[in-house]
């Protein structure tokens, strides 16, 4: 390299330096403060000063009102060794990563329909969305009626024994049911962010591995599939940070029950409450926040970089 090229390349540099010194201590604007105080107020009265109190609660015997006493450490021991908390966690988590799966590869597939030379695209894509804008909790209510009366009456019609009683009312399969109703529900905002990913490939690339005889599942899998990783990645992510918060599906479809095989994690928190055990269940939620925060990091370290972001 000559004297001159690095003295151009020393001077971009310093340039580029200066920039980056300009950009960093760059004046805020004092109107970014004014828009951002009205959410920050709202956001510490209603999410982080109570978070805190009921953090504080969790190491007491307070039962939501009267007098309580500071009791330390008991409730989080407590925890560990109360089988009904442990199940609800394992059946939050096994439901969760099942209901992933099930998500991300209905939604792929359907992406990679949708996005595809067919008739109608706009209208089918529509049509996939319509359960994303219906409420949980009618969409389970709506389940419940199918799977305790009409799915039974099929199955005795057409001679399927395991279909002529509810799934609801099995122990070993409720969960099921739960998982293909809540991901009827979920799958098209996971197929909206594949849409967007399928769209954002060259056309250029495609053509390429045409002329080079590539098969249409050899295009699936070597390109489509690396192309759009980083909208997996936050879709996964994503939806297991959500369906760890399961709720008002599970109230409407089994209510935690055969007894408590399907109770959610949110479930028994919200349950405890009710029935007078707040200290006990403040702690279960703040054990419950603490992974949450480390999924959180999870999505953080896990889509660090990726061009989807």
């Amino acid at each position: 390299m000559s004297i001159s090229t690095r003295a151009i390349s020393a001077t971009r540099g310093n340039g580029a330096r200066h920039n980056g010194t300009r950009r960093t201590g760059r004046r805020v604007e004092p109107i970014y403060y004014l828009f951002l105080l009205p959410s920050l107020v709202l956001f510490t009265l209603a999410i982080t000063i109570p978070g805190i109190i009921g953090i504080f609660f969790s190491f007491t015997d307070s039962i939501g009102i009267g007098d309580w006493e500071f009791t330390g450490f008991t409730n989080y021991i407590a925890i560990f060794s109360d089988p009904a908390i442990l199940q609800s966690y394992l059946f939050t988590f096994g439901f969760s990563i099942v209901t992933v799966i099930v998500v991300n590869v209905i939604a792929f597939l359907l992406a990679v329909g949708l996005t595809s030379r067919i008739r109608m695209k706009t209208a089918l894509r529509t049509i996939f969305v319509i359960p994303m804008v219906v409420s949980g909790i009618i969409i389970a209510y709506v389940f419940n009626f199918l799977f305790s009366n009409s799915l039974p009456t099929a199955g005795a019609a057409a001679g399927i024994p395991w279909l002529e009683t509810s799934l609801l009312a099995n122990p070993d399969l409720a969960w099921v049911a739960i998982v293909l109703v809540t991901a009827w529900q979920a799958v098209p905002g996971s197929l909206l962010i594949y849409i967007a990913g399928l769209v954002a490939v060259p056309g250029d690339v495609y053509e390429a591995a045409d002329l080079d005889g590539a098969s249409k599942l050899q295009q699936l899998l070597k390109i489509t599939f690396p192309l759009v990783a980083g909208y997996v990645v936050i879709n996964v992510i994503l939806g297991f940070k959500g369906f760890l918060n399961a709720y008002d599906i599970i109230v409407g479809l089994t209510n935690g029950g055969p007894g408590t095989s399907t109770r959610s994690i949110a479930m028994t928190v919200i349950t405890g409450f009710n029935g007078g055990d707040y200290a006990y269940q403040m702690a279960n939620a703040t054990i419950f926040f603490v992974v949450a925060i480390l999924i959180s990091l999870l999505q953080l370290s896990a889509t660090r970089g990726r061009s989807a972001l």
